[in-house]
């Protein structure tokens, strides 16, 4: 018998009993579907303890890093706290404008120093909040470090309520709501022999880069490749720095792709997803992370599966743009 505590509940989840079993007899409404651990509908996460290996079945491996489990399946054998998977979304702290420069015409890095000890895993994002309460995610394009800094690249969209305030108005010293890190697209140091295929347009090079960075950082041994795509060269940064990186590393390789300009040397023409399978054929054992456009990360996820790569191994964080009012 264990005693698990959701929200303002605490229950008794009685021995052989799922934890969705017992919220679903205390008449606890919470999402789910098939009750077998197919769906995924009922995807949970602990805060406090590591889930029963049973519970996870299924799950990526970013996923079980982080102690997300299936309600369903999970007979817990001792107490837990929990939470449902998008519930993540308080406001755990506050970070201070130490750093805001210019990446190209519409793209800017943003540094900000976190008030208290911030956890999180290159590539994964985090909710920003303006003064006005609009909040919007961006992904974080920097590895861990001491000194508690988390960067971002944001693009500046007409109406952006969000962006434009971050391009025109938020200056040194101003101090922004910081929400947990989420999501499960990042590095995690199994398998380094195997191949990683990352791609990305605009500016989803943001947590391509600190996944990148992170695989390098912690010796990943397997061939890296990085495709960058824009419509044209205005849109492509830091590409001197993925240049340097690939001189320092053999086993890195950058291909800055450019789908509309022509008669520009130093890009390759064509989408950068298109150009990749062009240049990687044989993906099998490969891992993917997909960044960016939604409609270029579900074609390329869908190529990906098709051209050999296991679902689990498939790292998606497709960039929604919300509408202006």
């Amino acid at each position: 018998m264990s005693i698990i505590t959701y929200k303002s509940h605490q229950l008794t989840c009685h021995a052989d009993e799922t934890i969705l079993d017992a919220l679903l007899r205390q008449e606890i409404d919470v999402p789910y579907s098939c009750k077998a651990g197919s769906c995924h509908t009922c995807l949970m996460r602990s805060s406090d303890q590591t889930p029963p290996s049973k519970a996870q079945n299924g799950l990526k491996p970013t996923q079980k890093q982080q102690n997300y489990f299936l309600a369903c399946l999970c007979k817990p054998d001792q107490d837990m706290t929990i939470s449902l998977a998008d519930d993540a979304n308080q406001f755990i702290t506050k970070g201070t404008v130490i750093a805001k420069q210019q990446l190209s015409s519409d793209i800017i890095e943003l540094k900000l120093e976190c008030s208290n000890l911030f956890d999180f895993k290159a590539g994964q994002f985090v909710n920003l909040k303006k003064p006005d309460g609009i909040s919007r995610s961006y992904s974080i394009a920097n590895t861990p470090n001491k000194k508690n800094i988390i960067e971002f690249h944001i693009r500046s969209l007409p109406g952006g309520q969000f962006s434009e305030w971050a391009h025109n108005e938020l200056d040194i010293g101003d101090q922004v709501p910081v929400s947990e890190a989420k999501g499960d697209c990042f590095y995690i140091p199994e398998r380094q022999e195997q191949g990683l295929l990352l791609i990305g347009t605009g500016s989803g090079l943001a947590p391509l880069a600190g996944i990148l960075k992170d695989a390098l950082e912690q010796k990943h041994t397997g061939p890296i490749h990085l495709f960058h795509g824009s419509s044209n060269k205005e849109g492509l940064y830091w590409g001197n720095e993925m240049k340097s990186l690939a001189e320092q590393h053999s086993n890195f390789h950058y291909t800055a792709c450019i789908s509309r300009d022509k008669n520009l040397e130093s890009y390759t023409l064509g989408r950068a997803h298109e150009v990749a399978f062009e240049k990687i054929s044989a993906l099998t054992n490969w891992r993917v992370y997909l960044c960016g456009h939604p409609e270029m990360v579900k074609q390329t996820k869908k190529q990906a599966f098709l051209q050999g790569v296991a679902m689990q191994d498939i790292y998606a964080d497709a960039f929604y743009i919300a509408k202006p009012l």
